[in-house]
């Protein structure tokens, strides 16, 4: 080989480790900023965290901020979050079905569709529980409570909209009681939700098996049905459709962009959830949470949004909720 060749191909190979450095550096010093449109102690404040320190254990992320701001199934928080990160390509939101129907029911000004879809992350089904005096020692006993008097049972749970209030008109409907006249209770995250259960302030409540967990475990609550086609994985709990009620419903969770990144900039946060994805830390998440992975990125995550805000419509038309 020449000696100019042989220097020419000398500088472009260091050229090309250098840009590979510096890109790889570039990456490790990314401070995301991640929006969790709901207050501490829910299901996606809990999706939120576990996500940041992904971000952080595949090494995309060197630092990770979170902003929590709940209400109305979410829409105070999305506001925020489009009218505040446009064109920020380090800005993250965790939504999901909740949203949708928040969306559908209380119509905000602002949509979900003017932020950038990422990638869904994750599905979990309901799980109903009682406080632990509760008169109430399965599904078919607040049946028949609900049949007596639909006000005298006190549903808790997400906001109006959610995937526990959605199933909670569906079991009305099922069993002949007018879903319009169901008690129905939201809070703005899992901690309050928690909070009235554990004060007897509501009689049935409703949510993700890993907000409730410790509470199950401990005995100060107890669980009486779960939304699923079969029963959880290493959980003794009867699903809605053993006890002789078809419903059955799943809550998915995903991140979003900001509006108006780049191409460039949304395949770059794609890339950077799949490469938490595959952490050991978002593996141990899945499984103490009872969470099932549901990865789904771009534009197939687009696609599969659009279909779920007209099939969440049809399932709350057919629920009486609208």
């Amino acid at each position: 080989m020449r000696r100019d060749t042989f220097l020419k191909s000398l500088l472009a190979t260091t050229a090309g480790a250098g840009l590979g450095a510096f890109s790889l550096q570039a990456q490790a010093s990314t401070n995301v900023k991640m929006m969790i449109p709901a207050n501490p102690g829910g299901g996606w404040d809990t999706t939120g965290r576990a996500l940041g320190k992904a971000l952080q254990d595949a090494g995309v992320a060197s630092a990770v901020s979170f902003e929590n701001k709940g209400g109305a199934a979410g829409a105070i928080g999305l506001a925020q979050f489009v009218n505040a990160s446009k064109g920020d390509g380090n800005a993250l939101m965790v939504m999901g079905a909740v949203m949708l129907g928040g969306i559908i029911t209380g119509k905000p000004p602002v949509s979900v569709t003017q932020a950038t879809p990422i990638a869904r992350l994750t599905s979990e089904y309901n799980v109903f529980v009682v406080p632990a005096a509760s008169p109430f020692k399965t599904m078919k006993d607040v049946v028949e409570a609900l049949k007596k008097d639909p006000g005298s049972v006190k549903w808790g749970g997400g906001s109006r909209g959610s995937t526990e209030h959605i199933a909670a008109a569906m079991l009305a409907r099922e069993t002949g009681v007018d879903a319009t006249k169901i008690n129905y209770v939201p809070f703005r995250g899992g901690g309050e939700a928690v909070a009235a259960i554990l004060g007897n302030n509501v009689s049935v409540g409703g949510s993700g098996w890993s907000e409730f967990q410790q509470y199950i475990e401990s005995g100060k609550m107890r669980a009486i049905a779960v939304t699923s086609p079969t029963r959880l994985k290493g959980i003794d709990v009867p699903t809605m459709k053993e006890q002789g009620f078809n419903v059955e419903i799943g809550n998915w969770r995903g991140v979003y962009g900001a509006p108006g990144i780049t191409p460039a900039q949304r395949k770059a946060l794609v890339d950077m959830v799949v490469k938490a994805t595959k952490s050991k830390s978002w593996t141990e998440a899945l499984e103490k949470n009872q969470w099932t992975s549901a990865l789904l990125t771009g534009k197939e995550f687009e696609d599969f949004v659009e279909r779920e805000f007209a099939s969440l419509r049809v399932t709350m038309v057919k629920a009486g909720m609208i």
